[in-house]
């Protein structure tokens, strides 16, 4: 195919899990780099677990993350219905043709009849593959077995020789011995297809024209590709991008952090982040860069650059992109998508008064270099809009302790008191003056004036935070640690 077509079929059975998020970003950047379609497909045959819920917070993530998809759900195209369990009549024709053709049969077997030949064929050393009885009965034979009530599956009648080979871009070539591969269920008893008779039917009426998917779908392309050939298809193009483990080479778990999408975005992740992040997951870019604009991996991804191997999830490193696109990042943008943090803490109300929205900007500016997640920011932020109720024990014991720490705090409030303007350089001027005429060095005075206007040891600059508090803030909390001190220190 001239036309470059991918797409990505999440099942709507929970969250989009960061590994399925790598896997869409890299079918979504294949296809901008090559004028594409990116196609998002729904597979939602699995009716006991897939939940509409699941649905809709699966195309949340998707927008967040920026991967806008062309066909799909919500943008209808040439080859829809995008949801599998709206294209059940178009697997039954499928799967009629192959009856008809003698590439498929009924399989009438029991649960129960196929769990006891598995335990025979392991108990006597053979795989415990299905002895496909079923394969060759005759018309009465099938009558019988309808007779007593069973109610058939359609299996595909799998060549016993030979081998099928997975010609993979990542991979390479990669063959499996037919004789291993069952005859295996592409219709279940209650009409339903199985995913890898669905997948394969929709990828090819949908003119899908690379797959690129995870490592753990290696083992199902022989049996799509059987698929492919018994139906009479072309073969797209197969990428199997490598897994994504744990720091302990584990499987990716909820004990490793966030696993999904949402929850990074809950706790005050930004898509750029994760998206620069997941890039790198397999990707291997030319050159020591890790910091990448999305325009920049557009044209710069490759299939043929990314490794066989298993890449390594890395919170941290994760984090610490967050913490630059934080820093990097427009200062209103930043802000906008801080608020709902600061307003989940009661910080500032909601709805927000449109005037308050540059004084928190200009707090939001002061406290971002500091911090990795917008949850972070609005830690860092708290005392701005609210009161000093605790102190930092190693503060107190560091700074508030020393003898004449009450006296010192109240000369500086009586300093800032007398500014005709109360301003950063104004306020800064003025405590040099009183730490000369004190005979002491700045940081004696710098420090308890921190601890006393923000409860903490550490922030953003110090003459920064007193003008953004204004002067009747900064005047209280001084008098407040003051009395504080003489209360419980003295």
């Amino acid at each position: 195919m001239s036309t470059i077509r991918v797409r990505f079929a999440p099942s709507p059975t929970g969250s989009l899990h960061i590994g399925g998020a790598r896997t869409a970003l890299f079918n979504w950047l294949f296809a901008r780099q090559h004028n594409g379609a990116f196609v998002l497909r729904i597979d939602d045959t699995d009716t006991e677990r897939s939940t509409d819920v699941s649905y809709r917070e699966i195309l949340a993530a998707m927008r967040w993350l920026g991967l806008d998809w062309d066909e799909g759900p919500e943008k209808e195209g040439p080859y829809g219905p995008y949801l599998q369990s709206q294209r059940l009549d178009l697997y039954r024709q499928a799967a009629a043709r192959l009856l008809d053709e003698g590439k498929a049969y009924l399989c009438y077997c029991t649960v129960e009849e196929l769990a006891e030949r598995r335990q025979l064929a392991q108990a006597a050393g053979r795989p415990p593959m299905y002895d496909r009885r079923c394969r060759c009965l005759t018309p009465a034979e099938r009558t019988r077995l309808e007779e007593e009530g069973r109610q058939p599956v359609i299996r595909l009648a799998v060549p016993e020789e030979d081998h099928t080979v997975v010609h993979d871009i990542v991979r390479g070539d990669v063959s499996f011995a037919n004789e291993t591969i069952d005859d295996f269920i592409i219709v279940k008893s209650n009409g339903i297809p199985t995913y890898n008779f669905a997948t394969v039917v929709d990828d090819h009426l949908m003119h899908i024209s690379h797959i690129i998917r995870a490592e753990e779908h290696l083992s199902n392309t022989p049996k799509q590709i059987l698929v492919y050939q018994a139906l009479g298809y072309d073969l797209p193009a197969f990428a199997h991008v490598p897994m994504i483990l744990a720091p302990d080479h584990s499987k990716l778990s909820k004990r490793h952090g966030a696993t999904s999408v949402e929850e990074y975005r809950d706790e005050g992740y930004l898509p750029e982040a994760i998206i620069n992040y997941l890039a790198l997951l397999g990707w291997s870019p030319e050159g020591e860069e890790e910091i990448f604009p999305l325009g920049e991996i557009v044209n710069r991804f490759s299939l043929e650059h990314v490794s066989r191997s298993a890449a390594i999830y890395d919170t941290k490193k994760l984090t610490w992109l967050n913490g630059h696109y934080l820093r990097e990042g427009d200062l209103d943008r930043i802000t906008r998508i801080a608020i709902p943090f600061l307003q989940a803490r009661g910080l500032v109300p909601a709805p927000l008064p449109v005037d308050d929205f540059h004084h928190i900007r200009d707090v939001v500016a002061a406290v971002r270099d500091r911090v990795k997640t917008l949850a972070e920011v609005a830690d860092a932020a708290s005392y701005f809009f609210a009161d000093v109720t605790s102190y930092e024990d190693k503060g107190v014991r560091k700074f508030f302790s020393k003898p004449g720490a009450a006296d010192l705090l109240e000369a500086a409030r009586a300093q800032l008191a007398s500014l005709p303007e109360f301003t950063a350089p104004a306020a800064e001027e003025a405590y040099r003056i009183l730490a000369e005429a004190k005979g002491i060095n700045t940081g004696q005075l710098f420090h308890p004036t921190r601890l006393a206007v923000t409860g903490r040891t550490m922030g953003p600059g110090l003459f920064a935070i007193l003008e953004l508090l204004g002067r009747d803030t900064v005047l209280a909390r001084l008098e407040a640690a003051a009395r504080w001190i003489r209360e419980n220190l003295a």
